[in-house]
Parts: C-alpha cells; sequence; structure tokens
C-alpha cells in the first residue's frame, strides 16, 4: 500500500515544484513614460539583496522573489518600486532633465545614448510642447536650433532644416517624416504634419542633415512624431478646453484605458480659429488611437491610427504696402474666390514586435493612408484622392565582434501611393460678389502611381569602452506611373508612360569618442537626396519634364557635447557643411504657375549652440533656462538662371540667424510658467539679394497652476500670451514673387499681432 502511495506523491510533488515556480515568477516591462518605447538593458537592483539583472532589448524582465526594487538607465529618473505581487509588472521611466545626452535614441533603429550618436538629433520633450497653446507646431519648431517653420496660417506652413526646403514655394518638401513608424511623406517627396493634433504627440525626435540612412536619406532630415500611448497604471479621462484671441477655440478629450496585456489611448480635438486675416478661417476635427497588446514576453501588437477632417480657407500672401498698412487683408483673388482646401486624411498603421532572444528583435508594419482633397483656387479647382500602402520590416541586433558590442539592423521599406487629380476652371468672376468658387469645364486629368523601396543596413561598432564606430547605407529606388485621361490633342498631348529615376546610393560614415563622462565629440560623413515632387515635374499645361534630376548632397559634420557642475549644465554644438548639387529652382511663369530647373550647386554651412542650465532645483523650485543659437552661411555655389548669374548670392528663404532663450519656473505650490523671446535675422526674398525681410523679435509667456483637487481629480489652469510687444513681422515669405500687369509681387504673409489664450484641464483617474 506505501509502494502504491509513493508514485502518485512523486507526481504530486512535482507538480506542486512546478506551480510554486510559476507563481514565483514576475513577468514585467520598462518603458518610457512617454513614448512607451521598450527601454533595452534598464538596470534593477533588488533593495534587500543588492543583487541586480538587467531588461533585454524588448525592455522585458523576470524576477523571482518579491519585494522592493530600484529600476535605473543612465537619461531617466530612477525608480524605486515595492513589488508584492506575482501580476505583469509594466514599469515606466521619465526623462531625467539634467541628463538629455544620456536619453536613448532610436533614430537609426539601434537604441543609443545621445552622447554616443554621429548626428545632430534634438529631442522635444512634452514639457517643451506644453509651453505654448497647443495650436500647432509652429512655436515648438521654432525652438530647435537648425529648424525654422513659417506659417502663412494654420493650415499654411513650411518647415526647413539647416536650409532644406525654404525654397519650396508652398509646403515642405525635401524632408522626411514619420509618425511612429508610418511614413508621412508620400510617393513624390512632399511632407505634411501640420494637421495632426499636437496634443496627441508626446514627443518629436528631429535628426538633421542628410544622415538618417535608415529612414529614406532625406536631403534635409527626419522629423518622427511620437503619439501619447496608454498609462498602464491607471485609466484617466482627462478634458482641455481652450480659447483666445481671434476666435480661437478647441476642446481636446483623452481616455485611456487597460487591462493587464491591453492598453488604449484615444484623443479626439474640436478645433475652430477665425484668423487674423480675411478670408482665414479655420475648422479641424482630429481623432487619434493609439493601442498596445501585450502577447506573450517575446510578442506585441500595436495598432495606430490617426484621422483628420479639415476645411480651412487661404488668404494667401499680400504686397508690400497691404503688408504695411492693411496685414489684414487677403490677396484679392483669393478673397473673391473664397479660395479654401477641404480634406479628410485617414492614417492606419499595423505593428508586430517579436524578440528572437535576448539581443534581437524583428518589427515589422503594415500601413496604409488615404487623403480625399477638394481645392479652389483663383486659377482653378483642384480635387484630388490618394490612396497609399507599404510595408517596412526589419531586424535589430546585438553581437560580439573583436570582444566588443556590435549593434546592427537591417530591413526594407516598400511603398506605393495612389494619386487622382483633375483640374476645373474656377468661373467666380463670371458670378456676383460672394458666390465664390464655381466649378467650370475640366482642364486636365491625371492619375500616377508613385512607388520606391529603401534597403538599408546600419552598424554601430564598439571600438572600445569610449569609441563608436557607425556605419550605414540606403539603397533606393523610386518609379512613377502616368495615365493621362485628358481627351489628347496638339495642344494637350497624351503625356501618359512610366517613368524612372536612377538608383541612388546613400552611405554615412561616423566615429564618436567620449573624452570623459561628460564630454564626447563625434563626425560624420554622409549622403542624402531628395526625391522629384510632383508639383517640380508638371508643366503648366499638365505635361511632363523628364529632364529634372533629384537633388543629391554630401554632409560633413563635426560635434560636441558637454556636461558641468553635476550635469547642471548642458552644452552641444555642431559645424556642418552641406553640398547641394542639382539645385532645383522655381521659375515663375504667370500668376501663381511655376516651373522648376536643375540650375546650380548650394553650400550650407552653419553652426549650432544649445545650452541648458539648471539654476536652481530643489523640492520647493526649479528654475531652468534654455538657449540656442543658430548661424546660417548658405549660398549659391554655382546658379545661372537664364541670362542671370546669382553665384555666390546667398541663399533664398533661409534667415541669416536665430536664437532663442527659454527661462522655465515650476514651484511645488503648482504654480508654473514660462518666458520664451526668439530673434530672427533677415530673409533673402529674391536670389538676385536685392530684397531682405526685417529681422524682428518675438516674446511669448504662459502661467498656469496645477492642483490636486482629490485622490483622483486634478486641475491644470493656464493663461498665456503670444507676440508680448505687438512686433509686426513677416510669418511666412513667398520667395521671388512676380506682379503681374500693374500689380506688385505679393512676398509677404504677415504674422499674428499680440494675442493671448487661456484654458483648463480636468484630469480624473478611474
Amino acid at each position: 500500500m506505501a509502494l502504491k502511495l509513493k508514485k502518485p506523491l512523486l507526481y504530486l510533488l512535482l507538480l506542486s515544484g512546478l506551480f510554486g515556480y510559476a507563481q514565483n515568477t514576475i513577468n514585467g516591462k520598462i518603458i518610457d513614460a512617454e513614448t512607451s518605447a521598450p527601454i533595452a538593458f534598464a538596470k534593477i537592483i533588488n533593495a534587500q539583496e543588492g543583487s541586480s539583472i538587467t531588461s533585454d532589448l524588448n525592455g522585458n524582465f523576470q524576477l523571482t522573489s518579491l519585494g522592493l526594487y530600484t529600476f535605473k538607465k543612465s537619461g531617466y529618473l530612477p525608480v524605486t518600486i515595492k513589488i508584492s505581487t506575482f501580476k505583469k509588472k509594466v514599469v515606466k521611466l521619465n526623462i531625467n532633465p539634467s541628463e538629455l545626452n544620456e536619453i536613448i535614441v532610436n533614430s537609426n533603429l539601434i537604441p543609443q545614448s545621445l552622447k554616443l550618436t554621429s548626428a545632430a538629433i534634438s529631442i522635444i520633450t512634452p514639457q517643451d510642447i506644453e509651453r505654448s497653446n497647443n495650436i500647432n507646431f509652429v512655436s515648438v519648431l521654432n525652438r530647435t536650433p537648425g529648424v525654422f517653420m513659417q506659417t502663412g496660417s494654420l493650415n499654411t506652413n513650411k518647415i526647413s532644416i539647416r536650409g532644406i526646403g525654404a525654397r519650396n514655394q508652398y509646403g515642405t518638401s525635401k524632408i522626411r517624416a514619420y509618425f511612429k513608424d508610418i511614413p508621412l511623406t508620400n510617393g513624390s517627396g512632399e511632407t505634411n504634419i501640420e494637421d495632426f493634433e499636437l496634443g496627441s504627440i508626446s514627443s518629436l525626435q528631429i535628426t538633421k542633415g542628410a544622415v538618417s540612412s535608415i529612414y529614406g536619406a532625406g536631403l534635409g532630415g527626419l522629423i518622427q512624431l511620437n503619439p501619447k500611448s496608454s498609462n498602464f497604471k491607471s485609466s484617466t479621462l482627462s478634458n482641455t478646453f481652450t480659447f483666445g484671441s481671434f476666435g480661437l477655440f478647441k476642446n481636446l478629450v483623452q481616455l485611456n484605458t487597460n487591462t493587464t496585456k491591453t492598453g488604449i489611448n484615444a484623443i479626439y480635438s474640436y478645433t475652430e480659429h477665425d484668423g487674423y486675416r480675411d478670408n482665414n478661417n479655420y475648422n479641424r476635427q482630429t481623432l487619434t488611437l493609439n493601442a498596445n497588446h501585450y502577447i506573450n514576453p517575446n510578442n506585441e501588437l500595436h495598432f495606430l491610427m490617426s484621422y483628420v477632417d479639415l476645411k480651412a480657407f487661404i488668404p494667401s500672401s499680400i504686397d508690400e504696402d497691404s503688408y504695411l498698412n492693411t496685414p489684414t487683408s487677403a490677396a484679392f483673388t483669393w478673397e473673391a474666390s473664397q479660395g479654401h482646401e477641404d480634406f479628410n486624411r485617414g492614417v492606419f498603421g499595423l505593428s508586430w514586435e517579436h524578440l528572437f532572444s535576448k539581443n534581437t528583435k524583428q518589427i515589422t508594419s503594415v500601413f496604409t493612408s488615404f487623403k480625399n482633397n477638394y481645392e479652389p483656387r483663383p486659377f482653378n479647382i483642384l480635387t484630388d484622392d490618394n490612396l497609399a500602402f507599404g510595408i517596412r520590416t526589419r531586424t535589430i541586433g546585438n553581437t560580439k565582434l573583436f570582444k566588443n558590442t556590435l549593434k546592427w539592423t537591417t530591413g526594407i521599406e516598400l511603398f506605393t501611393d495612389n494619386y487622382a487629380y483633375k483640374t476645373f476652371e474656377n468661373l467666380y468672376e463670371d458670378f456676383p460678389p460672394n458666390t465664390g468658387s464655381v466649378k467650370g469645364e475640366e482642364l486636365s486629368n491625371f492619375k500616377e502611381n508613385r512607388s520606391y523601396f529603401n534597403l538599408f543596413f546600419e552598424t554601430n561598432q564598439n571600438i572600445n569602452d569610449n569609441t563608436v564606430l557607425n556605419f550605414g547605407i540606403n539603397w533606393n529606388q523610386t518609379w512613377y506611373n502616368l495615365e493621362d485621361n485628358f481627351p489628347a490633342s496638339n495642344e494637350n498631348p497624351d503625356q501618359s508612360g512610366s517613368y524612372n529615376y536612377k538608383t541612388i546610393f546613400s552611405p554615412k560614415l561616423g566615429i564618436t569618442h567620449q573624452f570623459h563622462k561628460n564630454t564626447s565629440v563625434y563626425a560624420s560623413v554622409s549622403h542624402g537626396f531628395s526625391p522629384i515632387t510632383l508639383s517640380e515635374t508638371l508643366l503648366p499645361n499638365g505635361q511632363i519634364n523628364n529632364d529634372l534630376k533629384p537633388e543629391t548632397a554630401w554632409n560633413y559634420e563635426i560635434g560636441t557635447r558637454h556636461a558641468f557642475f553635476n550635469n547642471k549644465l548642458q552644452l552641444n554644438t555642431s559645424i556642418y557643411s552641406l553640398q547641394v548639387k542639382n539645385l532645383l529652382v522655381a521659375r515663375r511663369i504667370a500668376q501663381d504657375e511655376y516651373i522648376d530647373i536643375n540650375a546650380g550647386k548650394t553650400q550650407h554651412n552653419g553652426l549650432e549652440l544649445n545650452l541648458n542650465f539648471q539654476l536652481i532645483s530643489n523640492s520647493q523650485i526649479q528654475i531652468a533656462t534654455t538657449s540656442n543659437f543658430t548661424l546660417n552661411h548658405y549660398k549659391f555655389k554655382d546658379f545661372i538662371d537664364n541670362e542671370n548669374d546669382y553665384s555666390g548670392n546667398d541663399v533664398t528663404g533661409v534667415p541669416k540667424n536665430m536664437f532663442n532663450f527659454i527661462l522655465d519656473i515650476n514651484s511645488m505650490l503648482g504654480i508654473y510658467g514660462n518666458i520664451n523671446f526668439q530673434h530672427v535675422g533677415k530673409i533673402p526674398i529674391t536670389d538676385a539679394n536685392t530684397l531682405y525681410s526685417k529681422n524682428y523679435n518675438l516674446t511669448h509667456s504662459k502661467i498656469g497652476f496645477k492642483k490636486a483637487l482629490s485622490k483622483k481629480l486634478k486641475t491644470n489652469i493656464f493663461v498665456g500670451i503670444n507676440n508680448v510687444f505687438n512686433t509686426k513681422y513677416a510669418s511666412q515669405i513667398l520667395i521671388n514673387a512676380t506682379g503681374f500687369g500693374t500689380s506688385a509681387p505679393r512676398y509677404y504673409y504677415p504674422g499674428n499681432p499680440l494675442n493671448y489664450f487661456c484654458g483648463a484641464n480636468l484630469k480624473y483617474q478611474f
């Protein structure tokens, strides 16, 4: 009988042992508190025993006992947590403002501390975004050295990085952008980020210059938008009302909810604005959804969606007399035709992260986007529809080579978009005033399929403990097919056909050396390019200009990163030279009609300085300053347009210099505030340099009060003033504008005068 009991007893003991082991294991993950990006190789210390482990490449960790643990990673504030249950644990670390150079960046998909990267990268934190009125990206981007965003209105903007993109007449091109892992740059290189809800963005990462080989080797650089993610610690509902000058009203609602494995963050916003000028009304609704699903320690799914419904009128640029005397006026033809854009746009992406081992993972994303637009302009009415698809997959690894660490990544991005567009006569002049635009006969009808692929590879090799060598290469192939559906005639020949561009290889080589803990130096050489945009290839009669070549450039750069006084003062510098050839020049031939030509070369030499200083930091009050300076020495190296030789002239559309100074104050009482001073130097308006805009100074300020009304309810009340001293300035310049007949050239978009905003936020935790 005893023998018969032994086997069942043994089985019970084994099962109980296995059961006990399973129950005594805590699985967890360490992520960035704002972006939810995994924090690789963070240190987890058992406070009682002093033993420690590290998280894997995906931020995962596993503990075998309960207790008090400290989670640490350079660049983040350490967190000590008492773990008293065996449930899955998500640990969030917040950025340490005094260790910005230690922040882990993923601009090249290889996690690396900022101080060891061989590129000029600016991190725009949540605190940077919250300094302003949360209405558009202008004030946020223009506090970044080397970046300049011009704005004619909320829906008329142009971004340049180190002068690249400044010569584009309307909108942003030659700069790549991604919404997390979804491309926001279309098949012909045009980028649009201004219609995204800024309140749905947790942070931005800007890589300057032609150095980001893994994200398409953009000529000017890369802008990465990181959406706000789910907070696994709690479920919350918050609502923010904002109102202000010129009929500003905005309502933003954010819902964060989660289970043990799934987190969802949904943000809805409604914005309306009458605008400072005539024909300037703006109305926008957005919905942003970011969801994460934890399958197991080796597999995660991420879903991202953004939808925008916008109708915005366009006042356009005005001449100098109107700018000086009647800046609220719109361009006559744009107001008479009630020119505007009316569109809806959606972006959707699904990503799967799979961890093969502690040091190797695969990330695959599929995405799609659409845009439907109706845009009446004085010279015609445009209707266009765009539908895009793509896939991006890459493998990230961390191995040993010659006893030193080798970090690498390789992958491919495939993208295609189908663009259908028609133009029609605008008959507004044939109807009574205030009728607005009236659609007439069809003028053109095109369908275009634009495709590209990027094959990329990059490595970071630790030569020793203090030196990192970075090498990367991007292989791009771009092509498109055009279908002309407009009836062919002698005046309008059929332009259907296939158009291909030569394969472009863009290498990069960089090295970073850390002299000691608080000082590092980097140097890099890299290649970049910009595909020719649709608007640049199309001639006014709808024909395609097949003679154009894409702009390409070599970027040479040296930079330093320093920290002094126990990280209270941080100084970053960079000196660069960007050599651009096959310069594309827009030649105006009629009212609002241009043709583009390859006209030569430009040389972009520049200096960027950024200084962060923690003046006071204690439990009662924190006072910090941020200042940066940008010096631009951009010249036409070789530029002949018709019989005009502009070689040696200043590059058009770029400020000679920029300076920012920001003072931030936060107190234990909940009172906070900031003052932002900005100087923008004069801007060349014409290629001949016969006309420059005036330099100007702007001062903005915001003050607020945060208080916890109860354990679950918090409030934030704020008020701000923009352009405190009511400076008259041109917030956007239309370069090389030409007057027709007796009309003067329309160079200027007037900036907003003194204006205010105020609002309140309520946040409830379930």
